[in-house]
């Protein structure tokens, strides 16, 4: 049986130390490592073991009993959230540490959404109970208040204080005890009923609590201490016992994986890595991924596989082919990127961890500009939320990111990877700029012999729900082929909006119609004509500013509380109630981006380091300072170089520019 694990947790909470163990323990390593040792097995990489902390999702295999286990490492640090929910798509099943002095933290909040979201069955360890402050019972009660009511604590040596408030042992498990028939009863009303009819032998209790793990109704939990290993070969048994998939059956279909990863080897090969979810793969197969080409109909991506790998760590064994459930590395596909559906499976993953901050790269003048944008854009290739983009207006190169962190992590890699000694430019908040109400923008592009007509509808959106498309057009008035190109330039790339130039979001934009000629129509003509129907849609519309919201855990000594609640109005941030244990108080809420980013620095300076504060972006909002920021950024849409809302028509054999204002007497189709 084969399933893929993933270990989640906030940083610091003894994920990585877990993993090493359990690979220990199941006789994949010969030795355990240790983060501050810098040896881990999984944590690999120097610029990890330099920092102690995880920043790249690595595999390990290993077996138990009838079962092969590919376990996914994830990086528990917030700036590398986009690398963690990147390996979310190819697990099974997900074990989230939670350490049992500091208990639930913002990051762990931040994970077990992503895990909701895509149902991914969880299982919870709490660890760090030998540390001084550990209380399990504390914890237990926070992940039902703040997590989940349906946890199932389970373990061999449990504290009798949790005894009392329900659990199970592995013996009682093992066994079917009426403590589980009584559990497993009470979540489903056929059990219950056959359960008080005392016909218990009808019914295999210990498949059932499977299946409510496996949906997502249950959530297995234990506790130990992965640094002193306690509970961790009890984790193992229950773990295996209480897991199970079902690739043996889908290895007869036809092929499908997932891509989840792209990395370069040493020797510059593009590896994309992929998990099998049916069918088998051999080397020298063509396989299909992505999505086809809409404009050229051409269909999807196909490629030979040159060479299939197994990692382990660092370490790979290559072989000849691999079946469902497999976690594997390929080499020969050129453009895969992470998300991508490969063989029948064609829908591509959505992602929600966005970076709410951009910055750009400081380098050496004597450096030719577009090799360094082609060297940035094999990293923006490994992460693609960094989002590397060229300012021609500006002569720079843009990053996306998520953090400081981040950027420091960057700049070693840049340093090690292609000798560059770079620097990165302050960060700066990504806003976002919505429509504020529904308007049809025109475009025309007409010079002598090109032709094309655009007509399309805006309508805002949904907060936080991006730019979606559909087309009102006859296929009797435009082509599917040119509607398709239509479609391909609205997304090929983020649009500006008209107060600061930053991207457009929260849009729907509809094709009601649009006009091509049989003989002067090429293909840039709907590039153009797209553009400037969109931007008159824009100009017509209205824009407003939004800004990044973080959501903020911080906690203080009592005496500073006063303090922070003060800064947090200050800052324009909201907060609730403070939750007050001992001389501690934590303050949760909600802020800008832009105020609370660097609040971190003056929080250990006031409270002498005694006090911490955990951020983790929290989507877009109305921009608290709107007229400020649009006055700072000096943008003049009609100066913009690479939009214009003014059509082409021609005349007498010649193109002349009509303004926006007056596009509409001129349109075709109308």
């Amino acid at each position: 049986m084969k399933k893929t694990i993933g270990i989640l947790a906030h940083v610091d909470a003894g994920k990585t130390t877990f993993a090493e163990q359990i690979l220990y323990h199941t006789k994949s390593i010969r030795s355990r490592g240790r983060v501050d040792h810098k040896n881990a097995f999984l944590d690999n990489h120097e610029i990890e073991r330099d920092r102690g902390i995880t920043i790249f999702t690595d595999q390990a295999v290993f077996t138990y009993r009838e079962s092969t286990c590919y376990l996914i490492d994830t990086p528990g640090h917030a700036d590398f959230s986009s690398e963690m929910e990147r390996a979310l798509q190819i697990m099974d099943y997900a074990v989230v540490i939670i350490s049992a002095v500091e208990g639930i933290q913002g990051h762990t909040e931040t994970v077990w959404q992503l895990l909701r979201n895509l149902n991914i069955p969880t299982f919870f360890f709490i660890n760090k109970i030998d540390r001084v402050g550990a209380n399990i019972e504390n914890v237990i009660a926070e992940i039902k208040v703040k997590l989940t009511g349906e946890i199932l604590f389970t373990a061999g040596l449990v504290p009798q204080a949790v005894k009392n408030t329900g659990c199970l042992s592995i013996s009682e498990l093992k066994n079917t005890s009426p403590g589980l028939m009584e559990f497993v009863a009470e979540r489903d009303e056929n059990l219950l009923e056959l359960y008080l009819q005392g016909r218990v032998e009808k019914v295999d209790w210990l498949l059932e609590l499977k299946q409510l793990i496996k949906q997502g109704r249950v959530f297995p939990c234990m506790a130990g201490s992965a640094l002193q290993d306690v509970g961790i070969t009890e984790f193992v048994e229950v773990l295996d016992l209480l897991s199970y998939s079902d690739y043996e059956e889908k290895s007869s279909e036809k092929f499908s994986g997932r891509v989840y990863k792209i990395r370069h080897d040493e020797q510059g090969n593009r590896v994309t890595y992929l998990k099998a979810l049916s069918g088998k793969l051999s080397v020298k197969d063509a396989l299909e991924y992505g999505r086809q080409d809409e404009v050229t109909g051409s269909g999807r991506p196909s490629e030979k596989i040159n060479q299939i790998r197994i990692y382990n760590g660092t370490r790979f064994s290559t072989r000849e082919f691999v079946s469902a459930g497999e976690i594997f590395a390929v080499t020969g596909l050129s453009k895969a990127c992470a998300g991508d559906g490969a063989g029948t499976l064609e829908e591509r993953a959505v992602y929600r961890v966005i970076p709410a901050l951009k910055s750009r790269l400081v380098f050496d003048k004597s450096l030719n500009n577009k090799e360094v944008l082609n060297k940035m854009k094999l990293l923006e290739a490994e992460d693609p939320a960094l989002n590397v983009s060229w300012n021609e207006a500006l002569q720079e190169l843009h990053f996306s990111i998520m953090g400081v962190i981040q950027l420091e992590v960057l700049k070693q890699v840049i340093e090690q990877r292609f000798s560059y000694k770079v620097d990165f430019g302050p960060c700066q908040v990504l806003y976002r700029e919505p429509v504020s109400r529904l308007a049809t923008g025109y475009g025309h592009f007409e010079p002598l012999r090109h032709y094309a007509e655009v007509h399309l509808r805006l309508e805002p959106a949904p907060r936080n729900s991006g730019i979606s498309f559909e087309s009102a057009c006859h296929i009797d008035d435009l082509l599917p082929s040119y509607q398709n190109l239509i479609r391909t330039h609205l997304f090929e790339k983020e649009h500006n909006g008209v107060l600061t130039g930053s991207s457009v979001t929260d849009v729907k934009i509809t094709l009601l119609t649009g006009r091509a000629h049989l003989k002067h129509t090429s293909g840039g003509d709907f590039r153009e004509a797209t553009l400037r129907a969109l931007r008159q849609g824009l100009e017509k519309a209205g824009c407003i500013l939004l800004e990044p919201f973080y959501r903020f855990r911080i906690e203080v000594d009592t005496d500073s509380m006063g303090r922070v609640l003060s800064d947090i109005q200050k800052m324009h941030g909201d907060f609730e109630p403070p939750e007050t244990r001992e001389n501690k108080v934590t303050i949760r809420g909600r802020g800008p981006v832009a105020t609370f980013m660097n609040y971190s620095m003056e929080l250990v300076s006031f409270t002498k380091g005694k006090g911490s504060i955990n951020l983790f972006f929290d989507g877009y909002d109305i921009c608290h300072n709107e007229s400020e920021v649009i006055e700072n950024s000096g943008y003049n849409k009609n100066a913009d170089p690479e939009y214009t809302s003014n059509s082409i028509f021609c005349a007498k054999g010649a193109g002349f520019t009509v303004e926006a204002g007056k596009v509409e007497e001129y349109m075709h189709c109308l």
